[in-house]
């Protein structure tokens, strides 16, 4: 499915494939780059890693959004989450009425250009389609770009986790609480 990034730029979102591991890894070591330019330590040789990358392929979980058939943004989405989500007070907790975004990368090449946001964008409306009532992900406690982008988004943080980064907010979206009385 495409979307319109920016002005002239139109993102085609697909699932990732194990051709493009090498050029996805190298995303994410670019992006770990550039994020310690900003004195953002939050990803590095441990996390995430290509066999952490070639799993999510595998899995089907991992997905690319392009511009001009290069791939500009990965994600993965599915319903797990780590131990530490525990500590969220989150609004939705029926299994399969959420999703999880975790390890969104937006290739360096392609940031400050609305990227990260029309893909949020793009999930939500997919989630909608169906039937999921939340999306939750967890974002870095040291990273002003994210946590700026993600409470634009209206993402609320409903508690905290500790990983060897450091802190991180755990934070969920209702996005469909109209289905609630279908179910």
């Amino acid at each position: 499915m495409k979307k319109t990034a920016g002005k002239h730029e139109e993102i085609s979102y697909e699932k990732g494939k194990m051709s493009e591991l090498e050029n996805i890894v190298k995303i994410f070591k670019n992006a770990a780059e550039e994020m310690l330019h900003h004195q953002i330590n939050q990803w590095d040789e441990v996390y995430p890693n290509e066999a952490i990358l070639k799993a999510d392929i595998e899995n089907e979980e991992l997905f690319v959004g392009k511009i001009n058939n290069e791939i500009a943004v990965v994600y993965v989405l599915n319903q797990l989450c780590d131990e530490q989500y525990s500590n969220g007070k989150w609004t939705e907790e029926e299994q399969g009425s959420f999703k999880v975004v975790h390890r969104l990368c937006v290739n360096p090449t392609y940031q400050n250009r609305g990227v990260g946001r029309q893909t949020m964008t793009y999930i939500e409306e997919e989630l909608i389609k169906e039937g999921k009532r939340a999306i939750r992900l967890d974002a870095f406690s040291k990273n002003p770009f994210a946590l700026k982008m993600y409470g634009a988004l209206g993402y609320n943080v409903v508690g905290e986790a500790h990983w060897r980064k450091g802190l991180f907010y755990l934070m969920e979206k209702l996005i469909n609480r109209n289905l609630s009385w279908r179910l």
